[in-house]
Parts: C-alpha cells; structure tokens; sequence
C-alpha cells in the first residue's frame, strides 16, 4: 500500500497549480486519497491540501516538490502521515480538557503523542500518571514567570516537542515565549456575547442573561486571546439553565472545540491565512 502523505501548499492565485500538483503525484505512482483546495479572492492566495499514498521514499518526493515550488512560488509542507505530533499539555486546576484529550488518545480518537504535562499547580499529577505520562509541576509568580517559562522551553526541546496545547492554563504567556512557539500553541478559552472577563464569567453571563455560550480554539500570539481562530463551538442557554449549568456546558463546549483544533492541526489541514486560518475539516 505504500506510506501515507499530506502535502500542504499555499501560493500567489494562478491557474496551472492543482495540475501541477496533481500530474508531479500521478507521474511518480502516487494515489491522492483525498484533496481540497481553496482561493482566496481578496488576499489572491491559493491553499491546498492534498493526501495521498507514495510507494517511493521520501526523499524523493520532497525533491520533486522543491523542484515545482519555485515556478509558482510555493510555501509548501510534506508530512508522513504515520509520525505521530509530539505534544506537551499545559493546565492548571481545571482538569475537563486535558482528561478529554488523554481519553481521546488513549482510545485512538486522536492521533498524537502527549509526550509531557506542565502545570503550574499540582492537582492533575495523579490523573496525568495514571496515563504513563510524565508530569512537570511548575509553579509561577510574577517574579519567577522569566525562569519558569526557560523550564518551559527546555522541557519542549528535552522532549522534541512539535505542539503545545494550553488546556485551560490559566497563565499568560509572555511574548518572548509567544515568538519562540510561533505557530506551534494553540488555546482554548470561553467566548460569549457579550464577552466577559475576569473572575466568574459564567456568573456574568448569567446576569446579563446570555442566549449562547461558546468556546474559542486559537494560536496563540502576544495579543491576547486574538490569535489566529481554529474552531469555535456554541451551546444555547436560556433563563431556566443556572450559573453552575453554564459553566457545565461551558466545560463541555470547551472539550469538543479544543480536540478538534488539535486533531486538524495534527493532520495538517490547518494553514495560515494572515490573521485567519484556512481549516480543510474531513
């Protein structure tokens, strides 16, 4: 059958590029298994994602593509498919999204590897390790947050780590840290409208009577909150559903919309867009 890729490519808007693409992937033997694409009329980019099987190496393959890219100025990636992303969790006290996300990969629902979990508190060490899975306490103040996000970088390099997912820590990153993992965090946080802030915000919520709650998967950048969006995901509310209800719900939306950014991002079906993503959901 052969190995299994995932081409991803973006470029100035022209015709000529998916059979360019297409005819390189059929001369060499390959068998696309799926493939999307998209124009962007304003930015005038081109996006695509192609995944296919190769019986030739892999070497090859990303020899032929650089030889293609340049002719229509291609920013593009190869990925084997059966190398697992290498992920380090970070969480502090709430335990919802990363139990989701250990049970997701536990039960091959999502194919990564959570090689490490950082938390700044210690509560989640006994469920972490009953996963096998090393845990890394990490307290921080403002004093210490310089030192303690240097441990952060050297567990990332110790572990040849690929992504790091905050699931629910609740600590700003500070923009040094956010250069140095450009593209490679991604976030979860509650989203409403209005949007509330601060301590209790389901508590908010429900003075201000809100009819949707949500959820907000995102890259994490130095604006806070505002980094490029993944996945989003809403529950309706009404009068009858108390603070305690929406916060349920709000954990609830919180699982569903972090697991698939980090699965999309996993399969590589995430690509940048400027401020925005492209996202080829299957």
């Amino acid at each position: 059958m052969g190995s299994e890729y995932v081409l991803t490519l973006s470029c100035p808007d022209r015709p000529g590029v998916v059979a360019a693409v297409s005819g390189l992937l059929a001369a060499r033997g390959c068998n696309i298994t799926e493939s999307q694409q998209f124009g962007d009329p304003v930015a005038r980019r081109f996006f695509m994602r192609v995944q296919f099987t190769a019986e030739i190496g892999e070497d090859e393959l990303r020899g032929a593509f650089s030889a293609l890219a340049p002719e229509f100025a291609m920013d593009l990636r190869l990925h084997d498919l059966a190398v697992r992303p290498r992920v380090l969790v970070m969480v502090s006290r709430l335990g919802h999204c990363l139990n989701d996300l250990l049970y997701r990969v536990r039960s091959g629902l999502l194919d990564i590897e959570i090689v490490a979990v950082v938390s700044n508190h210690p509560d989640l060490r006994p469920l972490t390790q009953s996963y096998g899975i090393d845990y890394h306490h990490l307290p921080v103040t403002p004093e210490t947050k310089p030192r303690q996000e240097a441990e952060v970088l050297t567990l990332v390099e110790h572990y040849r780590v690929e992504l790091v997912v905050l699931a629910r820590y609740m600590q700003v990153l500070s923009e040094d840290l956010c250069s140095k993992l450009s593209g490679k965090v991604i976030n979860i946080h509650h989203s409403f409208l209005p949007s509330f802030k601060g301590a209790k915000p389901y508590h908010q919520a429900y003075s201000r009577g809100v009819k949707l709650i949500g959820a907000t998967a995102h890259y994490v950048t130095a604006d806070l909150d505002e980094g490029p969006i993944i996945e989003q995901e809403v529950a309706r509310v009404d009068h009858t559903h108390s603070p305690e209800d929406l916060a349920a719900m709000g954990r609830d939306v919180e699982r569903l919309a972090l697991s698939r950014a980090v699965r999309w991002h996993a399969e590589q079906r995430v690509l940048l867009d400027g401020h925005k993503t492209i996202v080829f959901p299957r």
